[in-house]
């Protein structure tokens, strides 16, 4: 059973002067209901628009006019919906003939009815608890604070909605922070600027350390749909982090459905934006564990200042489609990044990382790990990594390294690690590995009275425990490693 439908919900497509972006509120250059009123450069952006995208565009704008809160959007969510807007007008639905996708496939999101979700809509049995002290719960994109556990947190620290944000240095960053943009987004970074119906923002002042006490960014999703109803219900999570100069915080994100919707189809298109000033610090772990009837497609866009380092340990085993798309700018000397990534596919199901790190500036380190376990026939994985040394970016130091499990015949696996090299004084590495299990570690356990299937499941568990032990925050370890042993010993 599946989500699709033979034939795309958006058939008859609309006017291309017929989206008007954040209609109601303040962006009049963007509101024409006519050429005649259209800035000349937005109609003719608008003109040469794909009917699909401003389809789902204004279905999402729709949305959320029809919330009470839409009318009173803080000024970093309007500036947000604003610049999203806008970008949108040239963006158009990606096919196999772009670079990027030429290898995921997206005609279960384009062949499926697409229902924003606008309301927080909390059920019941929605897990309100955590093992760790700080917990931030956003459902369906929306922060809730009745879900959530923050009082702990020292009193200089915000997390929390964008719309509960006073006025001060927080403010200030977030605003500066959507100034900047984003110039490598692609159509799924502006829908979700689009549909963001609220945006979390935690907040870390200089010197301040949150690292022995993490924060668990908790994202739920309770709307879904039956597989037979070929529909899916689009959440739009956006969160924006913050840390200055010298500060240092955990984050453990995790993703799951919740309630009736731990079984049902829904999309997830969430984004993380990640600012480390000078010689702070970010540890942050990402747990996907979605429906297997969902779509899941997440940016992480991180920029790291002087000095700074981020870490990720990333766990990814859920979603019908799952694709992560990564992104590493390093802005200053001495910078650090150490990125390791698992995947399982199993039945029917795709799991792709897209990653880019960036290094400008002397002397940076980085270091990506990515691994990933295709245990059924229908099963695909994809990584395309890319790491760019620029001019000046002299005596980097830049390893990157892929390998993948093939378990089950016609198992699928493309994967693209590639270096870009421009400076002449680095140290710089690459490597890629696929294979099925190799039989001389059958013979091993076998030699000393292993059975075949006992031994074959401990390999596999240990291929991922590399990247598993690499989330530092224990409560969220045993979760993961319970849930894949469950997995792999029941292929």
């Amino acid at each position: 059973m599946t989500c699709c439908s033979s034939s795309a919900p958006f058939a008859t497509p609309a006017p291309p002067l017929s989206f008007h972006p954040l209609r109601g509120r303040s962006a009049p250059s963007l509101t024409f209901p006519s050429t005649a009123r259209a800035p000349r450069s937005v109609a003719a952006r608008a003109a040469l628009s794909d009917p699909f995208v401003l389809e789902i565009a204004e279905k999402f704008e729709d949305s959320l006019s029809s919330s009470p809160a839409a009318a009173a959007s803080p000024l970093p969510l309007q500036k947000l919906r604003d610049s999203s807007s806008q970008s949108l007008l040239s963006r158009r639905w990606p096919s196999s003939k772009d670079e990027p996708f030429r290898f995921t496939n997206l005609s279960f999101l384009k062949s499926s009815v697409l229902l924003p979700v606008s309301s927080l809509t909390t059920p019941l049995d929605c897990p309100i608890d955590s093992p760790l002290p700080h917990l931030l719960s956003i459902v369906n994109g929306h922060v809730a604070p009745s879900l959530s556990r923050l009082a702990a947190l020292p009193d200089d620290v915000y997390v929390g909605s964008v719309s509960a944000l006073p006025p001060g240095p927080a403010l200030d960053r977030v605003l500066a922070a959507l100034s900047d943009g984003f110039a490598d987004g692609d159509l799924f970074w502006d829908l979700n600027g689009v549909g963001a119906p609220d945006m979390a923002v935690v907040f870390v002042p200089a010197g301040v350390r949150i690292v022995d006490e993490p924060i668990h960014v908790r994202f739920c999703y309770s709307e879904g749909s039956e597989v037979e109803s070929k529909q899916l219900a689009v959440s739009s999570p956006r969160v924006l982090v913050v840390v200055e100069k010298g500060a240092e915080v955990a984050i453990a994100e995790e993703h799951l459905g919740v309630g009736e919707s731990e079984d049902r189809c829904y999309w997830a298109n969430s984004v993380m934006e990640i600012l480390i000033g000078e010689g702070g610090k970010v540890v942050h772990s990402y747990v996907q564990r979605q429906s297997m009837n969902a779509a899941h497609i997440k940016w992480t866009f991180a920029r790291q200042e002087t000095s700074s380092t981020y870490e990720l340990a990333e766990v990814s085993t859920g979603g019908r489609l799952s694709r992560h798309n990564l992104n590493i700018q390093q802005l200053g000397p001495d910078t650090v990044t150490e990125l390791a990534a698992f995947h399982v596919s199993q039945n029917n199901q795709m799991q792709d990382l897209h990653s880019k790190i960036i290094l400008d500036h002397p002397r940076g380190y980085s270091r990506q790990l990515h691994k990933c376990i295709v245990s059924h026939s229908s099963g695909h994985a994809v990584f395309d990594g890319n790491v760019r040394v620029n001019r000046f970016a002299q005596q980097t130091d830049a390893g990157q390294l892929t390998r993948t499990l093939l378990l089950a015949p016609r198992a699928t696996a493309n994967v693209k690690p590639n270096l870009q090299i421009v400076a002449n004084d680095v140290k710089c590495s690459h490597g890629a590995a696929i294979s099925d299990l190799e039989e001389d570690q059958l013979f091993y356990f076998q030699a000393r009275g292993i059975d075949l299937k006992t031994a074959r499941d401990a390999l596999v568990f240990s291929f991922g425990a590399e990247v598993i032990s690499r989330i530092p925050f224990e409560p969220i370890k045993k979760s993961v490693t319970s849930q894949l042993k469950h997995l792999l010993t029941t292929q």
